[in-house]
């Protein structure tokens, strides 16, 4: 066995050598050799400025961004893909926040920038956006929300490069005077400007952005083995003593955005009086590390349960990452997801992953009309939609779905989801980085 293992080894060292002595031969390296030279990096045979600065004919793109794991939220997962995809067909520098190398593959360029005060996190991430622009001379400089379009302006400006960045709702709405006042004007300077819904392109367009700059780029689902529902659902069911009660299920961050004080105040009593053994089961905290720190809501929420003496019918599990397989658990497991989102001047939703989620594990969403939702919620085929403040009616679609669990076509769901695939979006993604 040991005789075996050093002979593979031998053998693989030597076709690395082979390899090494090719490329060291000038501009004998293209696209087709990538897969190869991130095995050398990973060997440690060759170091990555090697890779980066002389024998990659690939584009080099400079990514500048605050939204990557380990900080936790639809952004972060959203901007992680893109990062994923973009390694595939260009040498990519990541600019990002403290811990973020660990989730990213191992053979890009990433320097880590303390996330918190954002004042430090701006400063540097120009600074060190400067110095690595000019050593790799990127052709394009993406930044992963609209708070860094300003630094990757000015840094594109530097080298000649294009100009793209992906803006949220929230980027483009933000309330902060001092905010409005200096960022947005920089959106029309970009080449190009991705957006997550029909809603936040009409608040880009509402800033005087030529409407051919701006493409819809939905964020994309992975596609669950539907085959593995029953197990799944049984295995979530009975760790937390839900198996035979109806659930409805809340996913997301807790902020007075996203409802769950509304609706726990306004909408679970009229639920929970029509069905004495139905469970809500919360997934998510109070956001540690947003921008916009808003306090108290889980402590409102409590109160207000306890006041309404619900108390017993609502299940806290906390955060948890994207990739935790007791999400998808949670999602095969729920009869309903319960989407409450707010009307809020200068704090609507963007989009709504959490709704084309679970409709990819074939669970339907009840939601409100705000915000970029409408883009994620199909009325009628994925969930059902309501407007703004009719809590009556949104309990009584909650009500439908738990009387009628098929009361939607899972097929038609299915072919919904299919529009939000993670290989639609990499193409379209691709399509213009690559053009």
């Amino acid at each position: 066995m040991t005789k075996s293992r050093h002979s593979n080894s031998s053998m693989r060292f030597k076709k690395y050598g082979v390899f090494l002595a090719q490329i060291l031969a000038p501009n004998s390296i293209g696209a087709h050799y990538l897969s190869e030279l991130h095995q050398l990096c990973e060997l440690g045979l060759i170091g990555q400025e090697f890779f980066f600065k002389r024998y990659s004919k690939l584009k080099n793109v400079l990514i500048i961004t605050r939204n990557l794991p380990p900080l936790i939220g639809g952004m972060e997962r959203l901007i992680w893909h893109i990062v994923d995809a973009l390694h595939e067909h260009f040498r990519v520098i990541v600019i990002g926040p403290d811990g973020c190398s660990s989730f990213l593959p191992n053979t890009l360029k990433v320097k880590e920038i303390p996330f918190n005060p954002l004042w430090k996190f701006l400063i540097f991430s120009y600074i060190y956006a400067r110095k690595l622009a000019k050593i790799y001379r990127p052709e394009i400089v993406f930044c992963g929300s609209g708070l860094t379009a300003p630094i990757g302006y000015f840094v594109a400006k530097l080298v000649n490069a294009q100009k793209i960045v992906y803006l949220h709702g929230l980027d483009v709405e933000a309330s902060d005077f001092f905010y409005q006042r200096l960022w947005p004007p920089f959106f029309k300077r970009m080449n190009k400007i991705l957006v997550n819904s029909n809603f936040t392109r009409n608040l880009v367009l509402s800033r005087g952005v030529p409407d051919k700059n701006i493409v819809i780029l939905h964020p994309g689902v992975s596609l669950p083995n539907l085959d593995k529902k029953e197990e799944a659902s049984n295995a979530f069911r009975e760790r937390y003593g839900l198996v035979n009660d109806p659930i409805m299920l809340y996913v997301g961050r807790i902020t007075p955005r996203k409802g769950l004080s509304i609706f726990v105040e306004k909408i679970l009593p009229e639920i929970a009086h029509k069905y004495k053994k139905a469970k809500l089961v919360v997934i998510g905290d109070e956001p540690k590390a947003a921008l916009a720190k808003i306090g108290g809501e889980l402590e409102k929420i409590r109160k207000t349960l306890e006041l309404k003496g619900l108390e017993d019918r609502v299940l806290f599990l906390g955060s948890r990452p994207q990739d935790h397989p007791e999400l998808s658990e949670a999602y095969f497991a729920a009869d309903v997801l319960v989407f409450p989102v707010q009307e809020r001047p200068g704090d609507n939703e963007g989009f709504g992953m959490v709704a084309i989620e679970a409709a990819a594990h074939g669970t339907p969403t009840v939601a409100f009309k705000a915000g970029g939702v409408t883009d994620a919620v199909k009325d009628g085929v994925s969930g059902f939609l309501v407007e703004t403040g009719d809590y009556t009616i949104f309990a009584k679609r909650v009500v439908k779905i738990l009387e009628s669990p098929k009361v939607l076509d899972q097929n038609q769901m299915k072919n919904f989801v299919r529009h939000f695939s993670w290989d639609r979006f990499y193409s379209t993604l691709e399509k213009y980085f690559l053009s």
